[in-house]
């Protein structure tokens, strides 16, 4: 016992190590199914275009004691390693390219180990397609004979291919490129190549034919878009000949001759017969039908004819002898035939050149004259031209040329057999042409063409050519340009044209005349083209400085061409600079200058320019002007009228200073002016006021003029406001509609008034209706009173005008009405400007006013109504 004791701890212990060992289960792999990425991998499929390095599924599985696993992936021998695997994480990854035509399974054994036990399963991986391939044609390349007898619609080839792809990327279907343009069409489906229908084939024609076919598969998914792959083959058909032709002579007409030295049974002539179908002739058999009363023969297999009998024993001069050519089959058969006729003549030997003839016999020589440009296409119909060679057949065969300038006229007919009448036809019409030549040499040669002796013959042509008027005078140039000074006299020659015209005769002479808005001043010569100015002309560059007309150039039959003249007056400086009426007075303020300004009427630059200068002042050195401008100021030292009370005794301090105006001509004008300056100092006033009684200080009838238009308005507001009010406390509190009666006021002749210095500028602004203007005009008094101008022009002048002149009175008795000017100020404008036409505000003022002197002038006289 305790033995066994001693023993019993040990023996326990490995009663427990076996117990261990025969607990250790093996690890196992997770089925997640078809659709799952991570399991054992059964019943994957991958698409064969999987990119390479794609994770493609996780191997995934445990152990039952829970102990750590790994993952392992092997090949049977000689397999491809498609997948490389992680064995820790069970990660598969594609690291071959996947071809599902090539092998459409993958075996692979895939593991899993606890370090104990390892499991190995084999698993079938499905490559699914991709549509990757490109169609295929198979049994190329297609060479096609086929029957040009082949009834049209007829199937006459099948042609096929293959697509490896699955699905629609391996369907395919079939078309032909150029479809209208070929004599064939083919099924999609089937690939059936047929003939269109109505369409048949022609061995004469064409005997090759090819077609382009291109097919296509259905398309399908590749690397996620949708591809289709196309293929082409080209089909070469070649058109079989089939016997439906009949033979055919070349080289017809047939000619023979048989000369007077001729042997018998010598060969005269070959005809030759060709099989009309010329895939596959048959043999032609020649036989004589009739035509050659026994005096020729024909070789049945050659063609070839001979004469038979000696020619001085026939008795035709031509033999027209009737030809069968026939077909004969390999059986000997004649399957068809054709005739031809060949005509033979009886010539003597070449003893005669060619002979031209005239009317009257042999000649050499023929003359003809014409008109210049006859119609193209013209026979020259004045030439009576025979020729002739007294030889007999080849002996009698010659050429015509017409040897001079080419191109002009043919010769008709080219080739004569023993004789025909010469025509000569007219080509180029237009290389017929008087101006040009007026003699034409030719020369007609006759040279015979198949003779050893190449007989020949000459005849000179020569065509005198008469002129016609196809010619217009042309000028020398399509326009003329001329000047001349604007003090020429009256019968000045400007410019001479020029016209030619080629015509001879009084074709050729030209009559020259001018029309135009701007030929007035100007005369032609008829004959020289010599362009004058009118007797009575006076040109003026100030007026008109530029003219232009047409000139005419034309023959005796009306043909005419124009031309353009134009003529530029040149200035010439023949005005003097004149002064504005109002220099004669000009009143300065000190610090600021006056201007003076002069016009030259020249038309151009220098002769218009004015210079300005002073040519004496007393005393002098007080005064400097701008001698382009004309602005006169004080010189700079002079800043106060002390400073002028210093130099003169002269306590007006008005200066008298002559001034020139000289233009820049050659040779030069002046004109002088004498300008009294009043010299004043600038008032501490201001206002619109202050400035219009100083521009008035000179003319006080101005400042008084409108100083009782002022008042005159104000008299009439008064007057209407009065009324208003008499007539409401009359009638009622309440204002009544007011019946008028407008009496047509007697018409006076209106006085006019030369008002130069006060004008209306009518404007939106009532302050703005009054303004200076320096331009004087006769005014029209509207109302008959001398007290208000209406203008019809805006004033724009900056000067202050001389004092105005009354008009005497045109009649005694005059119709009066208070002087009506508003709420008008008056305004003063200090900058030139150009003058403005009336517009549409003036018209309505002065209406307006017209209307208040008729209605105030009525309430006056009837206070009652």
């Amino acid at each position: 016992m305790k033995h066994v004791r001693h023993f019993a701890p040990s023996l326990f212990l490995n009663l427990v190590h076996v117990c261990l060992a025969q607990a250790n289960y093996a690890p196992y792999f997770f089925d997640n199914g078809a659709s799952s990425t991570n399991g054992n991998m059964a019943l994957l499929s991958l698409s064969e275009d999987t990119p390479v390095g794609t994770h493609v599924y996780t191997l995934n599985g445990t152990d039952p004691e829970g102990d750590p696993v790994t993952y392992g992936m092997t090949y049977e021998t000689g397999s491809r390693s498609y997948f490389a695997i992680d064995a820790n994480f069970g990660n598969v990854t594609l690291i071959e390219e996947l071809d599902r035509e090539k092998e459409d399974e993958i075996e692979v054994i895939v593991s899993i180990s606890d370090g104990l036990s390892t499991v190995a399963e084999k698993v079938r991986i499905l490559v699914t397609d991709a549509n990757d391939e490109s169609p295929e044609f198979i049994n190329t390349p297609y060479i096609i004979q086929v029957p040009e007898n082949t009834p049209s619609g007829s199937s006459i080839f099948k042609i096929e291919a293959v697509d490896k792809d699955t699905g629609s990327g391996g369907s395919i279907t079939y078309f032909l490129q150029n479809i209208h343009t070929n004599k064939f069409t083919i099924d999609r489906h089937s690939g059936v190549l047929r003939i269109k229908t109505g369409i048949t084939l022609d061995y004469e024609k064409s005997r090759t034919h090819f077609v382009t076919v291109v097919a296509k598969d259905g398309g399908g998914k590749l690397r996620g878009d949708n591809k289709v792959f196309s293929a082409t083959t080209t089909v070469t058909i070649n058109v079989e000949d089939v016997q439906d032709t009949p033979p055919m002579f070349i080289g017809t007409p047939y000619y023979g001759y048989v000369y007077e030295d001729t042997l018998a049974d010598s060969e005269v002539l070959t005809v030759v017969a060709l099989d009309g179908d010329r895939g596959k002739p048959n043999n032609i058999h020649y036989c004589l039908v009739n035509g050659s009363e026994g005096s020729f023969e024909i070789n049945n297999t050659t063609g070839a004819i001979s004469v038979i009998k000696n020619p001085s024993k026939l008795k035709k001069e031509v033999y027209e002898l009737k030809i069968q050519a026939s077909e004969i089959s390999l059986d000997g058969d004649v399957t068809a035939y054709a005739f031809a006729t060949v005509t033979i003549r009886v010539v003597d030997l070449n003893n005669h050149p060619p002979t031209f003839y005239g009317e009257n016999g042999p000649q050499n020589r023929f003359e003809l004259t014409m008109y210049e440009h006859p119609p193209e296409g013209e026979i020259l119909r004045g030439l009576k031209i025979t020729v002739n060679d007294s030889d007999q057949g080849a002996n009698a065969k010659f050429n015509l040329r017409l040897v001079g300038p080419g191109g002009i006229f043919r010769v008709v007919p080219q080739t004569v057999l023993n004789e025909a009448q010469v025509t000569i036809i007219v080509e180029n019409s237009a290389a017929i042409d008087y101006e040009k030549f007026q003699l034409l040499t030719f020369k007609l040669l006759a040279i015979e063409v198949n003779t050893p002796e190449k007989f020949s013959s000459t005849a000179d042509i020569v065509i005198r050519l008469l002129d016609t008027n196809d010619n217009v005078p042309k000028f020398s140039s399509d326009y003329y340009i001329a000047r001349i000074p604007e003090n020429s006299p009256g019968g000045s020659n400007v410019v001479a044209v020029t016209a030619t015209d080629p015509d001879s005769g009084l074709w050729g002479e030209v009559k020259y005349s001018i029309y135009g808005t701007g030929a007035d001043l100007f005369l032609i010569h008829p004959s020289t083209g010599i362009i004058y100015t009118q007797p009575w002309a006076t040109l003026d560059a100030e007026v008109t400085a530029k003219y232009n007309f047409y000139v005419k150039a034309e023959d005796t039959d009306g043909k005419y061409s124009l031309a353009e003249v134009f003529i530029t007056v040149l200035d010439v400086n023949d005005h003097s600079p004149e002064f504005n009426e109002n220099i004669q007075e000009k009143t300065m303020i000190i610090g600021s200058p006056v201007k003076i300004e002069a016009i030259d009427q020249d038309a151009e630059e220098p002769n218009n320019i004015v210079d300005y200068s002073i040519m004496q002042a007393d005393p002098a050195n007080v005064f400097d002007i701008d001698q382009s401008t004309g602005e006169i100021k004080l010189k700079s030292y002079i800043r106060s009228l002390d400073i002028i009370h210093n130099i003169t005794k002269n306590k007006d301090c008005i200066w008298s200073v002559v001034v020139q105006a000289k233009d820049r001509g050659s040779p030069s004008f002046s004109t002088t002016a004498v300008l009294k300056i009043d010299i004043t100092e600038e008032t501490l006033h201001k206002g619109p006021m202050a400035a219009f009684l100083m521009q008035t200080k000179d003319n006080p009838m101005k400042a008084l003029g409108v100083l009782a238009g002022v008042m005159g308005v104000m008299v009439v507001i008064t007057i209407m406001i009065s009324t208003a009010m008499f007539w409401r406390n009359k009638r009622s509190n309440k204002i009544m509609p007011v019946r008028r009666i407008i009496k047509k006021r007697q018409i006076h002749q209106p006085r006019t008034v030369r008002m130069e210095w006060l004008k209306f500028k009518w404007s939106s602004n009532p302050a703005e209706k009054f303004a200076i203007e320096d331009d004087t005009q006769s005014l029209q008094n509207e109302n008959s009173n001398n007290n208000v101008q209406v203008p019809s022009l805006p004033p724009a002048a900056p000067a202050l005008p001389p004092p105005p002149v009354l008009a005497p009175k045109i009649n005694t008795t005059e119709w009066r009405v208070t002087t009506v000017s508003g709420s008008l100020s008056p305004k003063f404008i200090n900058k030139p400007g150009k003058k403005k036409g009336p517009s549409s505000t003036h018209h309505a003022l002065v209406s307006e006013l017209k209307q208040k002197f008729e209605k105030r002038n009525i309430a006056s006289s009837n206070p009652h109504i």
